[in-house]
């Protein structure tokens, strides 16, 4: 099995599949042979991600610039009015807001309480864009993924779980 070899002042071995790609980071003095043995053991779990990640490149390619346009477009179109009624609704006002492209996190809430959206959240049911702008207002009031951030979210959606969960499948 081919793999990328990275070794850092670390104290385990890991493994990330990524787009197809193997890479293993290892501690300095880890000999090979422990590191290729850790890899056979992985072997199944390596195939499998590797699997799901093709499949979800075949279910959600890769935007064109067209495209990240045209979803940018109706992300402002729906994310800004439901934003309102939720901010409305928690008594919770972001300072500003952005509309991106971003690939790894739907959402994000800033120190300054700056809240960004990914355009890529319109592949997504509405249930699901509204629980990102609901858990992003909540990181207004709570900056972290305690018990109170999640008793405030479930005030405003208490199906908060299977609208996460929408952003998994």
């Amino acid at each position: 099995m081919e793999y990328t070899l990275i070794r850092s002042n670390r104290k385990s071995i890991s493994i990330q599949v990524k787009n197809g790609d193997v890479i293993v980071r290892a501690p300095m003095r880890a000999p090979v042979r422990t590191i290729e043995s850790f890899l056979l053991s992985k072997e199944e779990w390596i195939l499998a991600v590797s699997e799901k990640q093709k499949e979800q490149a075949l279910k959600y390619p890769e935007p064109t610039a067209e495209e990240i346009k045209a979803l940018k477009k109706q992300a402002r179109e729906y994310i800004l009015p439901r934003l309102e009624h939720y901010s409305a609704l928690m008594g919770l006002y972001p300072s500003d807001i952005k509309i991106n492209s971003a690939k790894k996190r739907f959402g994000s809430c800033s120190a300054k309480n700056s809240i960004n959206f990914s355009c890529l959240l319109m592949r997504y049911p509405q249930e699901a864009i509204d629980y990102v702008i609901v858990h992003e207002l909540a990181h207004i009031k709570h900056k972290n993924h305690g018990r109170e951030f999640y008793m405030l979210i479930e005030s405003v959606l208490f199906d908060w779980r299977k609208r996460a969960k929408l952003l998994r499948e």
